[in-house]
C-alpha cells in the first residue's frame, strides 16, 4: 500500500498520472520511443506543451482573455528575479507574509526601490495582514497566495489600480478566485501541479508592453511568450506530467470540484487539532491555508509516541519546516480525503491512549 503523503514539495501525484508517466519514459505514444529522448519540437511533444498551457488557462478562467500561459525553469525562485528584472523600473510594493516574499522582496531590491506595505514577520508569520494600502504611484504589487512553511492563505486580494503579481506556488488549482484580477501569475509546479523542473507563469499580454529595460533573452517574458514557450529546451518530462495533472483535474469537473475536496480535507484536520487537547494550531484561524496546516503537541513527552503512531500508519512528510517546528500536513489537489482521515485517526488514538 502507497503512503498516505503529506510531503510539503515535491508533493503528491495522482495515481494515475505517476502510471502513465512511468509508461511514456520508456514509450511514448506507442512510437517506441521514450518521452525524455524524443525532440522538444517534435510534433507529439508540441502538442504536449501546448495543451498544458491551454489546460492551465482553462482551470483559470483566463482562456482567450489576453493572457498566455508559459512553462519555463528556474523554480519560484527565478520568478521573483524575472518580475523586477522585467517590471521594476522605480518603485514596487510588496507583501511580506513569509519566507518565500522576504526571498523576493530581497531580489527586487536590486532593480529599485521597495515598499514593504505590511509585514508579519512580527509574529512570526502566523497570520496575513489586513490593513494596508497598495500606493497608486508604483510599478506593481507582489503578494504570496499561500505560506508552505508557516500554513497561511490569502483569502482576499487589495482592490488595486497597479498590476497585481501572485506567487501561487503552494496553491494554484486548489480553489476559485477571479483570476482576471491578476496580471501575473506564476508557480513551481512541485507543490500542486508536478514534479519539480518545470514552473508555471500566466501573463497578461498587455503587461509586456511595462517592460522598463532591456532583459536578457532568458530572462525576458516578451521572448518566453513570442517564442510560445520553447525559446530553450523546456523541461519535457515535467512539463509532460504536469499536463496530465491538469488533464486528470479537468476529469474531476476542475477548479471548482476539486475546492469542495479541499475544504473537507481541511476541515477534517483543523476540526480535530481544535478538538483534540494534545494538539494546537500555529497561525490565526482565520488565515488558516487549506493546502498546510501548521500543528504543534502541547506535551513534548509524547511527541515521540506519537511520531511513532503515525509512521507506523503508514504516513510520511508532516513533520514541520525546521524554521517553524511542530507539524505540517500538506494537503494538495491528489491527497485522498482518506488520508487525511487516517492522519486524523492517528491523532484521536494517542488522546485515547495518552
Amino acid at each position: 500500500m502507497k503512503k498516505h503523503n503529506f510531503s510539503a514539495g515535491p508533493c503528491i501525484l495522482p495515481e494515475e498520472v505517476l502510471k502513465q508517466a512511468s509508461e511514456a519514459i520508456v514509450n511514448f505514444n506507442n512510437d517506441d520511443l521514450s518521452l525524455i529522448e524524443i525532440s522538444h519540437r517534435s510534433a507529439p511533444f508540441v502538442e504536449v506543451i501546448e495543451k498544458g498551457r491551454r489546460l492551465a488557462l482553462e482551470h483559470l478562467n483566463l482562456l482567450n482573455k489576453g493572457y498566455k500561459a508559459l512553462f519555463l525553469q528556474g523554480g519560484a525562485s527565478t520568478q521573483f528575479l524575472m518580475t523586477a528584472y522585467n517590471f521594476l523600473s522605480k518603485k514596487a510594493a510588496y507583501l511580506n507574509t513569509g519566507t518565500w516574499s522576504t526571498k523576493a522582496i530581497k531580489e527586487a531590491r536590486l532593480f529599485g526601490d521597495l515598499i514593504e506595505v505590511a509585514s508579519s514577520k512580527d509574529k512570526n508569520f502566523t497570520y496575513i495582514p489586513k490593513e494596508y494600502t497598495v500606493p497608486n504611484d508604483v510599478d506593481f504589487f507582489h503578494c504570496t497566495s499561500n505560506n508552505t512553511i508557516y500554513g497561511t492563505q490569502m483569502k482576499t486580494f487589495p482592490e488595486t489600480n497597479v498590476p497585481l503579481i501572485c506567487d501561487m506556488s503552494s496553491d494554484i488549482f486548489s480553489r476559485q478566485l477571479d483570476f482576471s484580477k491578476f496580471d501575473l501569475i506564476y508557480a513551481g509546479a512541485q507543490k500542486n501541479m508536478g514534479p519539480a523542473g518545470t514552473t508555471l507563469v500566466v501573463i497578461k499580454e498587455d503587461l509586456l508592453e511595462r517592460i522598463c529595460r532591456e532583459v536578457p533573452s532568458m530572462l525576458s517574458y516578451k521572448v518566453h511568450v513570442e517564442r510560445d514557450s520553447m525559446f530553450n529546451t523546456p523541461s519535457v518530462f515535467a512539463v509532460y506530467v504536469s499536463m496530465l495533472t491538469l488533464d486528470w483535474l479537468k476529469g474531476l469537473g476542475g477548479v471548482s470540484f476539486i475546492e469542495d475536496v479541499n475544504k473537507k480535507k481541511a476541515k477534517l484536520l483543523y476540526d480535530e487539532i481544535d478538538r483534540n487537547p494534545l494538539f494546537k494550531g500555529i497561525v490565526s484561524k482565520e488565515d488558516r491555508s487549506t493546502m498546510n496546516a501548521t500543528f504543534t503537541i502541547v506535551n513534548e513527552d509524547l511527541q515521540s509516541r506519537f511520531d511513532s503512531m503515525w509512521k507506523e500508519a503508514n504516513i510520511s512528510g508532516i513533520n514541520g519546516h525546521r524554521s517553524v517546528g511542530g507539524y505540517r500536513a500538506s494537503m494538495y489537489n491528489a491527497l485522498p480525503l482518506y488520508s487525511v482521515q487516517a492522519l486524523v485517526d492517528v491523532m484521536k488514538e494517542l488522546e485515547r491512549k495518552a
